[in-house]
Formats: C-alpha cells, structure tokens, sequence
C-alpha cells in the first residue's frame, strides 16, 4: 500500500477548508488530516498531528500564517508549509518562503495544480505558482 500525503488545511473560512477538502477527497495519496481555523490552531495541529504538508493561509485571526509558519518550522520541522492565499505581491510572498515555506500557491489556481504543488513540496521539492514567480521576477 502506497503511503498517503497527510495535509493539515489552515485557513479560517469554513467553506474554503470544506470546498479543498471535498477537491482532494478524490485524490487517493493525499489524506485530509486536520483543519485549523488560525495560526494558533495550525501549529497546535501540526504537533499533534505529523502532517507532511500544511496549507497555510496567510491573512487569518488570532496569528498570521506569517507567524504560524516561523513557529511551525521550530516546532514541527518535518511539516512543509504550503501557502494557499489570496496575496501574490511580492512582500508576501518573500516573507513567507523567509518564514520557512517551501511553496507559494494562489486561491485561483486549479484542483490539478494545487495537487500538483503538494505532492511536489511533500517530496522536499520547491513550488512556486507562475504568477508568484513572475511577481519575484518583476
């Protein structure tokens, strides 16, 4: 039997969490395992849990995804953070792979490339969305 990709979904829209979910139950090597509504759920999660990859929005209560992903990779090192956000200028961008993310995806891209950029960032890979990486560029 083939080994799944645990993910752990950060972000504090309930339907967002629910329509990524319902996305990647289709998936048979990624397995939802968590979800936290901000930060500080995240990376309680992300202790307790042992997910691979954490799809980690950025702008959320309580603490940033900012915040979440420096204190992810301290507390939960085996944990690669995931951006999934709404935000593609190039503070935020460059923040968060300074924060420790290993991928930078936007809320527009496809089921097929948000699959994509998991399994990718789940084999210690690098990801950056096309329009993230043109924005670094410019």
């Amino acid at each position: 039997m083939v080994s799944k990709i645990r993910v752990l979904i950060a972000d504090d829209h309930a339907m967002f969490r629910q329509g990524i979910c319902s996305l990647l139950e289709g998936y048979h090597d990624i397995e939802i395992i968590g979800e936290a509504i901000n930060g500080k759920e995240a990376i309680e999660k992300a202790i307790q849990l042992f997910p691979e990859v954490v799809l980690m929005d950025i702008g959320m209560p309580v603490m940033s995804g900012l915040e979440a992903t420096r204190r992810i990779q301290k507390e939960a090192p085996n944990a690669k953070v995931l951006v999934l956000t709404q935000y593609e200028d190039s503070e935020y961008i460059l923040s968060m792979l300074r924060a420790g993310a290993k991928g930078y995806i936007a809320k527009t891209a496809s089921a097929l490339e948000l699959v994509s950029a998991i399994r990718t960032v789940s084999r210690g890979e690098s990801f950056l969305y096309p329009s993230a990486a043109t924005t670094l560029v410019e």
